[in-house]
C-alpha cells in the first residue's frame, strides 16, 4: 500500500512520517536493544530457569555490566520472561541417636581461600514412576562445583562413601581438607568415617535442623529441584539417573554455573555491590572452632 493512502486511513503527515523514519535511534534506545537482547540470552542459557534476580547478578557481577535491579525486572515483565519458583525441598535426613557426630569447624563460613579447602556435602530424594532414588552429592565451596556424586535406590552408607570416593579420585590427593555435612546416620556411620580418615580428611557437621549450617549444599538441591527434577514426570529409575548424572558433570563446564551467585551467597558473607535479594541470616556466636583452611576471603574472588 502506498505511504500517501496509508497515512490518509491513519490520519497522519506523510512529512511527519518520513521524518519519523530518517530519525537516527537514540543513544538510550541503543542501549536498551543492548541490554533486552543481553537479558534474553542470560535468560535462555539457564533453560528458562532464571528470574529477575540472578539475570541481574548474571549482567553485574558476570558481564559488569552497569544497570539497576529494577530495570532489569521491569524489562523482564514487559517482554513475559520470568524464572521458576522453588517449592519446598525434601528432607531424608534419618540421623542415628547414638552415633557421636563430628565438631562444627566451619561456623557457617563458606568463603575459603582456594580449591580442596572445604567441601560440603548432602543428600537429596526424588520420587520416580518406580520408586525413590537418592542422590548424593560433593561440592568444593570455592569454586562452587561438584567434585563427586553417586545415585542409588538407597540410603545406605555406600551411597555417600560412593559420592566421597568419586572427590577423592577427581582432586587426587585433597588430604587435610575439611568435610562438612548434616548428621545424618549415613555422615556418622562407621565405613563414611573410615574412608574420610583413610583420605586425610576432616570432618565436620553443622548443627540439628538448621539448614544454614550446610547452606551451600541445601541451595545446590533447592536449584537442582526447581530447575531439573520438578520440571519433568521420571517413569524410570534409569532415566532420572541419566539426566541427574548429566546435569552434575555440566555443573562444571556451563558458563556461569559454578558461578557463587548462581548457588547463591553464604549468609556469613554478602556479596559487595547490588543486592541480590538472597537469603540473609547472622552468623553464629559461639567459640570459633573454625579450621586454619577456611579463611574468609571476599566474595567476589573467584
Amino acid at each position: 500500500m502506498p505511504v500517501a493512502v496509508t497515512c490518509r486511513v491513519l490520519d497522519a503527515s506523510t512529512s511527519g512520517y518520513y521524518e519519523w523514519r530518517s530519525r537516527r535511534a537514540s543513544s538510550r534506545d541503543v542501549e536498551q536493544a543492548y541490554l533486552m537482547d543481553a537479558i534474553r540470552h542470560v535468560h535462555a542459557a539457564s533453560y528458562g530457569t532464571y528470574g529477575h534476580r540472578r539475570v541481574h547478578a548474571e549482567l553485574t557481577m558476570g558481564r559488569r555490566l552497569e544497570v539497576s535491579h529494577g530495570r532489569v525486572e521491569r524489562l523482564m515483565r514487559s517482554t513475559g520472561l520470568q524464572g521458576v519458583h522453588r517449592r519446598r525441598l525434601r528432607r531424608c535426613t534419618r540421623r542415628d541417636e547414638a552415633a557421636t557426630p563430628s565438631a562444627d569447624l566451619v561456623e557457617r563460613r563458606f568463603t575459603p581461600d582456594g580449591p580442596d579447602r572445604l567441601y560440603v556435602a548432602d543428600v537429596t530424594q526424588h520420587r520416580t514412576n518406580e520408586g525413590w532414588l537418592y542422590y548424593a552429592v560433593v561440592i568444593d565451596c570455592f569454586s562452587r562445583r561438584v567434585v563427586g556424586w553417586s545415585i542409588a535406590d538407597h540410603i545406605r552408607s555406600e551411597l555417600v562413601v560412593d559420592a566421597l570416593q568419586m572427590a577423592i579420585w577427581n582432586r587426587r590427593r585433597p588430604a587435610g581438607t575439611v568435610h562438612h555435612s548434616d548428621h545424618g546416620s549415613v555422615y556418622t556411620s562407621w565405613a563414611f568415617g573410615h574412608r574420610l580418615r583413610e583420605a586425610g580428611l576432616l570432618g565436620s557437621m553443622g548443627s540439628v535442623g538448621d539448614c544454614f549450617d550446610n547452606f551451600v549444599a541445601e541451595s545446590f538441591f533447592a536449584t537442582l529441584q526447581t530447575e531439573l527434577l520438578d520440571r519433568s514426570t521420571w517413569p524410570t529409575r534409569e532415566g532420572w539417573r541419566t539426566r541427574s548424572s548429566r546435569s552434575s558433570r555440566a555443573s562444571t563446564t556451563r558458563p556461569g554455573a559454578a558461578r557463587p551467585w548462581v548457588i547463591s551467597a553464604p549468609p556469613t558473607s554478602r556479596p559487595s555491590g547490588p543486592a541480590l535479594g538472597l537469603l540473609d541470616h547472622p552468623a553464629k556466636t559461639q567459640h570459633d572452632h573454625t579450621h586454619p583452611n577456611l579463611a574468609v576471603r571476599e566474595h567476589g574472588g573467584t
